[in-house]
């Protein structure tokens, strides 16, 4: 393939997927005409038009249709080729942009990330704590940290690789139990003060053999997990938390699992990117590290008690 005819093939591609001529200009920074030139050349190179256009819109032609959708697939096993190749380096560098829930912001995760530093001193990390689910390639995110009760939940057509199970339990603070009492079974937590999390308005206990839903006495509301923990630690109510904050060494001694026999949401957090082909070393370092971390803190937990 000729480096004219690539270039053609890219700028076609970009005009199409920005939707105008004047939009793929400003983004592969050229001028209007030489993308305009860029087009015609491939049209008659191949003796057929590609587009039709006004001065206000431009669609495909059936021709067109074909040639976007075959170029497509060419350009994209192009940039899988380079990844591979890529990824054959021996350092591993670059920026990795990661998403995360909200309460992943925790001593323990940023202590990873440190480790994960010291390792790999030529990765800039790039996280972003939000408890929405972005879409990894729309947000121009390389992985994801979700979790979930199920993959079932999960886009297709990604990679989801499981990290460790994350039980959700009641959570309270001693201080709250010392003035209220600690609820004895699920259907005492109509009684107790409630901090609901996003459109929460019950507690429901997925057990063994049952589903149990008991209402919710809602008096404090996060639309995030991140403020949670500490208005359970201030003695506001109960809450709902993962297993993991309980453990923060900021909680350790100020929050206490009640029900636990009873526990609320049995998820599991998982590792998503984009596919198992070509993974950039930036990307499969992280991965193999934060599981090799995980399983290494766990075994210190058990040998401690």
């Amino acid at each position: 393939m000729r480096m004219d005819t690539l270039t053609g093939i890219k700028v076609f591609l970009q005009v199409v997927e920005s939707g105008s001529f004047v939009a793929a200009a400003d983004r592969l920074d050229a001028s209007t005409a030489m993308v305009s030139k860029h087009v015609m050349s491939v049209e008659q190179r191949l003796g057929v038009r590609l587009l039709n256009r006004n001065s206000r819109t431009l669609s495909l032609t059936e021709p067109g249709r074909i040639y976007f959708e075959r170029c497509k697939v060419i350009l994209d096993d192009l940039e899988d080729a380079e990844l591979e190749l890529g990824s054959l380096g021996s350092t591993p560098r670059g920026t990795l942009r990661v998403t995360c829930p909200s309460w992943f912001a925790s001593q323990r995760f940023t202590s990873m990330l440190a480790r994960y530093r010291a390792r790999f001193p030529e990765i800039v990390v790039d996280v972003s704590f939000e408890d929405r689910l972005v879409d990894l390639v729309e947000d121009g995110y390389d992985l994801a940290l979700r979790v979930t009760a199920g993959l079932e939940s999960l886009p297709a057509g990604l990679v989801a690789r499981p990290v460790r199970p994350v039980p959700f339990l009641v959570a309270a603070s001693r201080e709250y139990i010392k003035r209220n009492g600690a609820p004895e079974s699920p259907q005492d937590l109509a009684e107790h003060d409630c901090i609901g999390v996003g459109n929460m308005d019950s507690w429901v206990f997925q057990g063994p053999h049952a589903r149990t839903e008991v209402p919710a006495r809602i008096v404090q509301r996060f639309r995030s997990m991140a403020g949670v923990p500490h208005a359970v630690a201030a003695g506001i109510g109960l809450a709902p938390l993962p297993l993991t904050l309980f453990e923060e060494p900021a909680f350790k001694d100020v929050l206490v699992p009640v029900l636990r026999d009873f526990p609320l949401w049995q998820t599991t957090a998982y590792m998503i990117y984009l596919s198992r082909k070509y993974v950039p070393l930036k990307i499969r370092s992280f991965i193999d590290f934060a599981v090799e971390y995980v399983a290494a803190w766990d075994a210190e937990q058990h040998a401690g008690g």
